[in-house]
């Protein structure tokens, strides 16, 4: 969401100044261009040197930039490159600048003159944060359609704990990210993730599992929640907490939850995508009591479980889109191909156990997806969280593509 996006980062005279050469560092990271605007008083807490070598571009301070040639800093012509504007950390002298139009600082200047979406988070004491000019100030500025984002709960610079810390850069990029995510074409999409193992009890107390730890099905679950998508993740055992607030999690154990679950919500679904390492096969007869070693040789009998895949892919109502996995360690391309056309896919994420840093229990992945038009894309190996992002990308090509039909 925040490819190729035009981000003016204020920062102005706060110790929660350190904050920002991260937050820089993450909107690079996530594709976007970064203009840092620093106030004079940022400068006492963190270098230009440091913000303009992480933005890659000069961090900017004064309306005049070079005295000797007269040259000038253009605040009208800053307030219209930008796509949004967001004040970390936004002290509370800041704050009043903005809020009464002072226009003493080329911030301020840049403020008044933006066209685009303004974001505050404030950061100062919890005193300070509290006081009544503070509030007028914060409440003015969202009168006049600002954002805020909240101050954050903790131990602040004077030893006092209470509001007033700068929100954490993740949470301030998440709020970018959610805001350019209302107009994309994945917004209000409801969409159906299976993530993690399923176990399939012996007795009370062992199971049949495998070694998936969940991690590919939550960044996918991650990557479309904050795409603006209406995400449902059914979840096998994983010690994972939920990577976005606004998912909604069911939890389940054994491959018949996992089946019912995700029939229960799939008919609703615009994307349902297969992700979970489910079992083929379950116990029969689970013993009701532990199991004792007693015998030389000991059989379970197993039956299949649900091909959850197969069963709601024949199930599938025009419109619905589906994404299987298939992890492989022979004969790669054609198992997967097969699965694909049996199971009433769209797409298939292969997966080999043959590439270092691929399958389960890695951060990262290396992935070949193939579609239904014979398309074939190779990837190289990524971090799951990115492998999640390119995925995103496929689903979003062809829903826009859909829309423009």
């Amino acid at each position: 969401m925040l490819q190729g996006k035009r981000i003016l980062v204020g920062v102005s005279g706060s110790i929660a100044a350190y904050k920002s050469a991260l937050l820089v560092r993450l909107l690079v990271k996530a594709g976007a261009e970064v203009q840092v605007i620093m106030t004079e008083g940022a400068k006492a807490f963190i270098t230009p040197l440091t913000l303009a070598t992480l933005s890659k571009r000069p961090a900017l301070s004064a309306f005049v930039s070079n005295p000797a040639t007269g040259e000038w800093t253009n605040h009208v012509e800053l307030g219209l490159w930008a796509d949004a504007l967001v004040v970390a950390p936004a002290s509370a002298r800041t704050l009043a600048r903005c809020a009464h139009a002072l226009c003493d600082d080329l911030l301020s200047a840049v403020y008044l003159s933006a066209k685009c979406p303004v974001f505050f988070a404030p950061a100062m004491d919890l005193d300070m944060y509290r006081h009544p000019a503070t509030r007028d100030n914060l409440n003015r500025l969202q009168s006049f359609g600002n954002q805020l984002i909240d101050a954050e709960f903790g131990e602040l610079a004077s030893g006092l704990v209470g509001e007033g810390r700068l929100a954490e850069p993740e949470t301030i990029v998440q709020t970018l990210v959610r805001h350019f995510a209302k107009n994309s074409v994945v917004a209000g999409k409801r969409v159906l993730i299976t993530a993690g193992p399923t176990q399939e009890p012996i007795d009370p107390v062992r199971y049949i599992s495998n070694h998936s730890t969940g991690k590919m099905g939550l960044a996918i679950a991650n990557a479309f929640a904050q795409a603006g998508a209406d995400v449902t993740l059914v979840c096998g055992p994983t010690h994972l907490p939920t990577p976005d607030a606004s998912i909604h999690r069911v939890d389940v154990r054994s491959a018949q939850q996992m089946y019912e679950a995700t029939a229960e919500a799939f008919p609703k679904a615009d994307l349902l995508i297969l992700n979970a390492a489910v079992a083929d096969y379950t116990p029969l007869h689970p013993a009701e009591k532990k199991i004792k070693k007693k015998e030389a040789q000991f059989t379970i009998e197993l039956g299949k479980t649900v091909d959850i895949a197969a069963t709601l892919g024949s199930q599938k109502r025009p419109g619905q889109l589906l994404m299987g996995f298939a992890l492989e360690t022979d004969n790669e391309a054609q198992n997967a191909l097969d699965k694909l056309e049996r199971k009433n896919l769209d797409w298939i994420v292969l997966n080999s156990l043959r590439d270092a840093g691929a399958g389960f229990g890695h951060d990262t992945n290396k992935i070949t997806v193939m579609d239904r038009g014979g398309a074939v894309q190779v990837f190289d190996l990524k971090t799951k969280d990115e492998v999640a992002a390119d995925l995103l990308a496929l689903v979003v090509e062809k829903w826009g593509n859909e829309v423009k039909v």
